[in-house]
């Protein structure tokens, strides 16, 4: 598993709290056996001054995942990162808030969109993840709000003569008006 993210621009105060917050999660990351990188359309010299700032507003020691250079915007283009709305001081367009999760199978599983004025919610993302990395191997979904050790649904597909096998832990229906029974809430799967 891997997490692309980009931001506008180095030495700026949304991106900088960002930045330094994914660094403080690495380990929740690792344990999920999840790598970060993040992307700008700034120098690897900007970069290297720049973690200096992030590393002491997030009291770490190391900053512990790579930041890529794309001066040419090369990757941004062919990514769909750049903000029209947001422009650097030479007119070009910046990198917009993006997270792509890609799986093990090398497929964009998620992409999320933030805007240039609203920092992105790591704990979110990390509950996504767990999400996608659950979903991935079992048959459920997970319903809105959703954490960890939560509930989950029974995929429409699975038959019901198929449920006692793959969910040991029982199914519950929730009765609606309708009388179709597709709300098959299980505990979560191990």
């Amino acid at each position: 598993w891997a997490i692309l993210f980009s931001h506008p621009a180095d030495f700026t105060p949304v991106c900088t709290t960002e930045l330094g917050r994914a660094a403080r999660l690495v380990p929740e990351f690792e344990k999920r056996n999840c790598k970060l990188i993040a992307l700008s359309c700034d120098s690897v010299d900007s970069h290297l001054g720049w973690i200096t700032d992030i590393k002491a507003t997030a009291s770490v020691d190391k900053f512990p995942y790579p930041i890529i250079a794309d001066e040419k915007r090369e990757l941004a283009v062919k990514f769909g990162m750049l903000d029209p709305d947001e422009v650097d001081k030479a007119g070009l367009p910046l990198t917009a808030r993006c997270v792509f999760i890609v799986g093990p199978d090398k497929k964009l599983k998620l992409s999320i969109l933030y805007p240039a004025t609203t920092g992105r919610n790591f704990d979110e993302i990390i509950r996504v993840l767990d999400s996608l990395q659950l979903t991935a191997t079992k048959k459920v979904a997970t319903p809105a709000d959703w954490k960890a050790g939560g509930d989950c649904m029974v995929l429409p597909s699975v038959k019901a003569e198929d449920i006692p096998a793959l969910f040991p832990k029982g199914v519950t229906i929730k009765e609606v008006p309708s009388g179709k029974q597709y709300l098959r809430y299980t505990p979560q799967p191990e």
